[in-house]
């Protein structure tokens, strides 16, 4: 399920400016990603959403009317950094710290979302302090 949505994501992503009218349509697949709460699902989503936000103009600032949505998964497993004993050098290797890849990703979508990013994210996620603002 995750290398699917992964194909699909990087397939979307070599369309550049194709992507940005295709927003909305990305939002429930996104959801429904999240609500697996499956980590290696999500883990895979968080790169694909940093990947999907640098990928063309524009399209960090059209997911923020969306955060609302995609946000509160976030917020679960913002401060679930699984890192036991001899999973550490594994996870840390391998990028799937899933609270370092969701830090991670709220900073891109801040970077990358327009003057309205920060105040949208701080609201769903009320621990998160700006990269940019500090």
């Amino acid at each position: 399920s995750s290398r699917v949505l992964w194909t699909l994501a990087v397939t979307q992503l070599r369309g550049g400016p194709k992507i940005l009218p295709t927003i909305p349509q990305l939002i429930i697949p996104i959801k429904t990603a999240l609500n697996t709460r499956d980590p290696d699902i999500i883990c895979t989503l968080l790169k694909v959403i940093q990947q999907l936000v640098v990928s063309g103009e524009m399209i960090g600032e059209a997911l923020v009317p969306y955060y609302r949505q995609i946000l509160p998964i976030f917020n679960i497993f913002k401060t679930k950094n699984t890192n036991m004993a001899d999973g550490i050098e594994y996870s840390q290797r391998k990028r799937l710290n899933i609270g370092d890849l969701i830090d991670e990703t709220l900073q891109v979508l801040e970077i990358h979302g327009g003057q309205d990013a920060f105040i949208n994210i701080k609201y769903m996620i009320p621990c998160y302090e700006s990269c940019v603002l500090n």
